[in-house]
């Protein structure tokens, strides 16, 4: 982290100097843009600024229409993950149960909110028309049932291990009703129709994969080719365009970002 604050420092002192004249409302959006990328590896941070930079009106623009979706439907964008917990009590007011839509499901007690159901009944219709059947294996979990969710999976496979492709109850995005998991739940899915079309397709509807392959240390969880979440449109197309296609980069950014611009707003 020393050694991105030491680049961002070196970078905003650099244009300073070429031009102390030169700050703009542009260029203080930008250098709070650049600030919250502290929590980025070093090397995504750098790759993150540079995009950024080569197309900022491009990236506030969809940066401020990912928000405003988000905070229409009640932060569609909120950040959770194993150090980042949901609060006690958490659970979306406008779930819905996929038994009242044409969707293909595994259980009958399968909920996601409703403010992403009109993107859930548009890409399983897409897919249909490609002739791709999408099956809903697993959607909103409350925190008791992750809860014993993952105190199952400790007795069968021990904590270290679990914690590898289980959350800890409070953690599951599971718990947003915003994440989907397709049938199979496990790695031959993206063998499948659906994975494949899954994975070219899903940010077309808003949809991300949340754990890519061979981003463990990054993500805190194994591949996961069956398990997306819904980040709005804008916010895939960010994730795409500016983050390298990883959904976690673009989620600690925004969460920092936030923080970044609230500060701001009280000193101002």
């Amino acid at each position: 982290m020393l050694l991105v604050s030491m680049v961002i420092a070196a970078s905003c002192g650099a244009e300073r100097q070429a031009d102390p004249s030169a700050e703009t409302g542009e260029d203080t959006r930008i250098a709070m843009a650049v600030s919250a990328l502290v929590s980025l590896p070093p090397e995504a941070a750098l790759a993150v600024e540079a995009a950024i930079r080569a197309a900022p009106d491009a990236f506030f623009e969809t940066l401020e229409a990912a928000e405003s979706e988000s905070a229409a439907s009640g932060d569609l964008l909120v950040l959770v993950d194993k150090k980042r917990a949901l609060p006690d009590g958490y659970e979306p007011d406008d779930l819905v149960s996929l038994n009242g839509y044409p969707l293909a499901v595994t259980r009958s007690d399968l909920r996601l909110r409703k403010a992403v159901m009109g993107a859930v009944l548009d890409m399983s219709a897409a897919a249909e028309a490609d002739g791709v059947k999408l099956v809903y294996a697993s959607s909103y979990r409350s925190y008791e049932y992750q809860d014993g969710l993952f105190r199952r999976y400790v007795a069968s496979h021990g904590e270290a291990e679990a914690s590898r492709f289980s959350a800890r109850p409070g953690t599951s995005q599971h718990q947003l009703g915003t994440a989907v998991d397709f049938d199979p739940i496990d790695e031959a899915f993206a063998e499948t129709k659906a994975g494949a079309w899954m994975a070219a397709n899903a940010r077309r509807f808003g949809f991300s994969m949340s754990f890519p392959r061979d981003m463990e240390a990054v993500t805190g969880y194994i591949w996961e080719s069956w398990h997306f979440r819904y980040i709005t449109k804008p916010g895939a197309a960010l994730e795409r365009d500016y983050f390298g296609g990883v959904q976690q980069y673009l989620m600690e950014f925004l969460d920092a970002y936030r923080r970044v611009v609230g500060q701001a707003a009280v000193v101002d």
